[in-house]
């Protein structure tokens, strides 16, 4: 089982300089030098102490809450995580760092296109990631099925969306569960609730892109995904990552001059105005940003969205969790760094 990070148990002072050093040599020894591209914005919240969302669904826009357009999550418990570890905090906090993630890395034929035409942003997508996978369904011989059992296989299919090109201001509303948006690498956007309504970043365990498959097989994040950071360099404003369902567009964690984006910074949506690079020009547009602290993208849609069709329930059947039978996919038999 791996984590997302680690962070050393520091019980005396020691200087800024030399807990910056253990800190990277950890993550290279954890991760190898991929893990270097993950820099969390200074101005941003301390990952050891992230609050939990849980609770925080609101049925109006609400800085820090979720306007979720179902708000009854009662019955019997869904699939998801059943159990907790040290990284849930007794202070309703979580340390991602520290955070187990689902074995195995696992590269799959993704494709995903993008072409505007007739104001319309148009989406063509096989529903698979360009960025790699966990072992799903998660294996009993992995150790993260202590925490989470998830049952579901990563699913192809064809999909499309189509977006407003130029996306206009309408009057806040509600998203829904399951798909808000797409990102850049091909891979879903959800909210950040799980099925049982509680905060999916913070209980589920995702593999080390941050990702996992649903029931119906897609694969998804409810954050922005660590393994967009190759298409986010530099120090600046973050780049495009990918687009909510009413065609704005997703941005990554740092706004202007840098600086980690809190839900302090941002409106009721998740989002502000100002000039950013949008389809190659600077344009003064509205724009969601991505931050450590839920609800992590998308708070309610400040747009009008396009509804989008679940994909068909597959047929249940036991499925390896490894790529040995499925044609589909291709497995890294390299060490789980």
């Amino acid at each position: 089982m791996r984590h997302f990070g680690k962070i050393g148990n520091r019980k005396s002072l020691v200087s800024y300089a030399i807990s910056i050093c253990l800190f990277v040599v950890m993550l290279i020894a954890t991760f190898g030098w991929q893990a270097l591209a993950y820099k969390p914005s200074p101005a941003s919240v301390d990952l050891r102490h992230i609050p939990i969302g849980d609770g925080r669904i609101s049925t109006k826009p609400q800085t820090g809450f979720l306007w979720s357009c179902r708000t009854q999550f009662g019955g019997l418990r869904r699939q998801g995580a059943h159990a907790s570890g040290d990284w849930i905090g007794d202070n309703a906090t979580y340390n991602l760092t520290t955070k187990p993630t689902v074995n195995g890395r696992v590269y799959w034929p993704g494709d995903f296109d993008i072409t505007i035409k007739d104001r319309s942003r148009q989406i063509a997508s096989n529903r698979l990631p360009q960025d790699p996978t966990g072992n799903f369904p998660i294996s009993p011989q992995d150790d993260a099925y202590a925490f989470d059992r998830n049952p579901n296989s990563i699913r192809s299919g064809t999909a499309t969306l189509n977006l407003p090109a130029n996306p206009q201001l309408a009057a806040p509303s509600c998203v829904p569960m399951g798909q808000v948006g797409i990102l850049l690498n091909g891979g879903y956007l959800f909210n950040a609730l799980d099925a049982n309504g509680k905060d999916a970043v913070a209980h589920e365990i995702q593999d080390s892109c941050q990702g996992h498959p649903e029931n119906r097989g897609t694969y998804h994040y409810h954050s922005i995904t660590t393994c967009l950071d190759k298409r986010d360099p530099g120090k600046g404003h973050s780049a495009l990552l990918g687009y909510a369902l009413d065609g704005f567009g997703i941005y990554g964690h740092r706004l202007e001059g840098g600086k980690g984006a809190t839900n302090s910074d941002l409106d009721v949506c998740h989002g502000h105005i100002h000039p950013v690079d949008w389809d190659g020009k600077q344009t003064q547009i509205y724009h969601y940003h991505a931050t450590w602290e839920y609800p992590y993208t998308i708070g309610c849609y400040r747009g009008t969205p396009i509804t989008v069709a679940r994909p068909p329930r597959p047929e249940r059947r036991p499925e390896p969790p490894s790529g040995a039978n499925n044609p589909e996919l291709r497995l890294d038999d390299r060490p789980n760094l």
